[in-house]
């Protein structure tokens, strides 16, 4: 058996030893999922099913009673080789990749940076800030920022803030083109859209609210550059405040429509997958201590 299924056969045990997947997963610190996706890669190995599954309880097959018994010893060697790797790894080393959208890993991560490498000086980086929606499974992101409610998965999640939005434009555009002075005035303003979000929703401070139609002047799938265009001077733009800190305060950009808000805020998500590293944790921890 090949020394890369090693991991599986510690699953396995657990497995067999607990009587159920739902027991490994809680001991392992992994999703149900996550346990009986390994069961099945080393019954794919293996050839044969190794256990019987019903809604009741797990028996073993004959095949997985014997691979049970043949590796018993190998198990303890496992369980003793882990217990070892951890107490000789006192600070967490490693690879660990965070995800984020662009505006969100300017305005969230970069700042902590120093203090996170300062801790954990052994820690290798990889920041993935892109504006698509990036499968941390496929991709092997260890940790992620994530707007919005995330669908069932096995993914695990805590919330440390809520995403907000405004309108905003240069003063040099206001200058040329003159202010809104409410939402239906946009149809006479070159408006700067993100992606497909055509609709722009307003609330009024009756609470009255309505969603208009943008006519883009510019398409981008680019936040970063959504920014920048607004900051030239090429239109109007809905964004999250916070993101463009450094525009308002340098007065680059300044607040449009102020009557009005947007009716929704999200949540803001640290996500990561349930099988952690233990440098992973740590970055893990780091960041729920920064950014909640």
């Amino acid at each position: 058996m090949s020394y890369l299924n090693l991991p599986l056969l510690h699953v396995f045990h657990l497995v067999a030893e607990r009587g159920s997947f739902q027991a490994a997963a809680s001991e392992l610190n992994l999703p149900r999922s996550s346990v009986s996706k390994k069961i099945r890669q080393l019954e794919e190995f293996v050839g044969q099913p190794l256990l019987q599954r019903s809604t009741r309880q797990l028996q073993l097959t004959d095949v997985g009673r014997n691979l049970l018994l043949g590796t018993c010893e190998l198990n303890k060697v496992l369980s003793n080789l882990s217990g070892l790797l951890d107490d000789m790894q006192t600070s967490p080393k490693g690879r660990v990749k965070i995800s984020a959208s662009v505006l969100m890993g300017q305005a969230r991560l970069v700042p902590v940076l120093k203090k996170l490498r300062g801790q954990f000086p052994d820690i290798e980086l990889e920041l993935n800030l892109d504006d698509r929606n990036v499968d941390l499974l496929e991709e092997n992101v260890d940790i992620a920022i994530r707007i919005g409610q995330l669908p069932d998965s096995s993914l695990i999640a805590r919330k440390i803030g809520e995403k907000h939005w405004g309108w905003f434009a240069s003063p040099q555009y206001l200058a040329e083109r003159g202010q809104p002075d409410t939402p239906a005035d946009l149809a006479r303003h070159d408006c700067l859209v993100f992606g497909s979000l055509n609709f722009w929703p307003f609330r009024n401070r009756a609470g009255q609210t309505e969603n208009i139609e943008v006519s883009p002047a510019i398409k981008t799938n680019n936040s970063r550059a959504l920014v920048d265009m607004a900051s030239a001077g090429l239109g109007i733009i809905m964004l999250d405040p916070e993101f463009i800190r450094a525009e308002r305060e340098s007065g680059h950009l300044v607040p449009v429509l102020s009557d009005w808000q947007h009716p929704e805020n999200s949540p803001i998500n640290l996500v990561c997958v349930g099988e952690r590293t233990k440098a992973a944790q740590a970055v893990w921890q780091f960041l729920l201590d920064e950014l909640q």
